[in-house]
């Protein structure tokens, strides 16, 4: 039997412990923990340490372990499993892996999942206990499917909901809060996230977000949106790619960039959710927008966010360009926003096709397709200007805030001479 013994617990306490771990714990010559976990045991006989200063502790466990005193027993109690974001591995950094045995109970993240009926096998854990939130961050924008944080008094429910709101996420989540799970006040309930910004929560608290199949924003109310510069949540994305369309920011710039007029032929190439087009047709409502999409669920989504956003004048075209733009008439305006590796082909269209006086804009986020494109406008003497876009979005990170950078992106407008 080894000296040292980390017993997990739960707020349910000594009766959540095993017959055998409940007379190991008995047995302990010096018992160790939290105010909160020695007061499950207010009769115990054993020299007490409350867990305070981690380094002291440490020190302390040392030299009863060099007293080497007979019938001696170290009984460290710690919440849930202590392997999972617990006291462990510090002791496993500090004490040779021979002298301790673990004890794990339910950790919070696995009875936070069962309580709310979800596997969780494939779920992310994140702990923002002492740390920042920049890999939650990183989730959300990655639009994982089930992420649970462990918060601390500054990352709490309420930080996390201003995190996901700052982040205008194309994806949209359930929010459940799970209090004191365990415990005899134990609470799980799902809150709107505009909802988590005012209501205040047990300390003891697991915060899950379930991304949702479905946008949150299908009764839309239109009549409330802007004209202009329509928010990433707005449009329905795909489900394993949340992130993938033209950022707002960048979006408002494009638009700009091609100088729209009134009753105008557009072609959008590599037009993914519809982003792009929406805007436009909402903007030029006399103009006709076509949005070429070489997958199908891009297609489907065009379609979808149209419908949502009762817009008329985009017609959605599933193909590839660019042989599918043969059968569509001459454009005044382009944006090619992908072009499937064919980038050159879709130039060379775009030359036999586009209108005098046109204009042609294209978003690159490559260098390799920057050089693609510059080759091709001074091999075919096309006047053009570029414009290199690095924004950042504030994002609050506990009571402050700091800037989170969107991907950059070159803006090239190209213009045909009459």
């Amino acid at each position: 039997m080894t000296p040292v013994h980390v017993v997990g617990i739960g707020l349910d306490g000594a009766a959540g412990l095993t017959a055998a771990v409940r007379q190991l714990v008995e047995q302990a010559t010096l018992l160790v923990g939290s105010d909160r976990h020695l007061s499950y045991f207010p009769s115990h006989t054993a020299s007490r340490l409350i867990l305070g200063d981690l380094s002291q502790a440490i020190r302390e466990i040392r030299n009863q372990l060099a007293a080497d005193e007979p019938n001696s027993c170290i009984v460290v109690l710690v919440s849930g499993d202590p392997l999972f974001f617990g006291l462990g591995r510090l002791l496993l950094e500090e004490l040779p892996p021979e002298q301790l045995t673990f004890y794990p109970h339910l950790s919070a993240v696995q009875l936070a999942f069962h309580r709310v009926k979800v596997p969780w096998q494939d779920a992310q854990v994140i702990s923002a206990h002492g740390r920042s939130l920049e890999q939650l961050t990183a989730a959300l924008q990655q639009g994982v499917e089930k992420i649970a944080v462990l918060t601390d008094g500054t990352n709490t429910p309420n930080a996390i909901a201003r995190l996901f709101l700052a982040l205008d996420l194309a994806s949209s989540y359930e929010f459940w809060v799970c209090e004191n799970l365990g415990g005899a006040d134990e609470m799980v309930q799902q809150v709107a996230v505009d909802m988590l910004l005012h209501e205040r929560f047990a300390p003891l608290n697991v915060v899950l977000l379930l991304r949702q199949s479905e946008p949150a924003q299908a009764l839309l109310d239109v009549d409330s949106l802007p004209l202009l510069g329509l928010p990433d949540q707005t449009f329905a994305s795909f489900s394993d790619r949340p992130g993938l369309m033209t950022k707002r920011e960048v979006r408002i710039l494009i638009l700009g960039e091609l100088a729209l007029h009134p009753r105008q032929i557009i072609w959008d190439i590599g037009a993914g959710t519809g982003s792009v087009s929406i805007e436009i047709a909402r903007l030029c409502s006399t103009s006709q927008v076509y949005a070429i999409e070489k997958t199908a669920i891009g297609s489907a989504l065009i379609g979808q966010n149209c419908q949502r956003l009762h817009v008329k004048n985009v017609v959605s075209i599933h193909g590839t360009a660019p042989e599918i733009l043969n059968h569509l008439p001459a454009p005044n305006r382009i944006f090619i926003g992908g072009s499937g590796g064919n980038l050159t082909a879709i130039l060379d269209n775009c030359e036999a096709r586009l209108t005098s006086g046109g204009i042609v804009v294209l978003a690159l986020a490559t260098l390799e397709h920057l050089n693609t494109a510059l080759g091709w406008l001074k091999l075919h003497c096309w006047d053009y200007h570029l414009l290199q876009v690095q924004l950042s979005r504030s994002v609050p990170v506990g009571q402050l805030t700091r800037f989170t950078p969107l991907n950059p992106v070159t803006i090239l407008t190209v213009t045909r001479s009459h």
